[in-house]
């Protein structure tokens, strides 16, 4: 069994300095957690992907298409799709899964 912590992980991406570490991959599932910092300067990606908000809130851009955001919310984004997070409070955060 493989279980990831929510603290643990934060710990970890603290630790990194980054904005985002990649926790476990294996098989078709890529996971990550991401605190973007003031400005999400993520480009589109060549799989699927999902995040899953562990806190914070703000609006999503899919596509230029604006969506708010919370804490819970689970956000699908296509592979090669144009996506962002914008206007986000400061205490945001993200689970990300990447399906290859």
């Amino acid at each position: 069994m493989i279980k990831i912590q929510e603290k643990q992980a934060l710990d970890k991406l603290a630790q990194s300095g980054k904005e985002f570490i990649s926790l476990f991959d294996r098989n078709n599932l890529s996971v990550e957690i991401y605190k973007p910092d003031l400005v999400d300067k993520q480009q589109p990606h060549d799989k699927d992907e999902f995040y899953v908000v562990i806190s914070g809130s703000g609006s999503f851009e899919l596509n230029g298409i604006p969506t708010p955001f919370q804490a819970g919310d689970f956000l699908f984004v296509p592979a090669y799709a144009a996506h962002r997070f914008v206007e986000f409070s400061a205490d945001f955060v993200t689970w990300v899964f990447f399906i290859k």
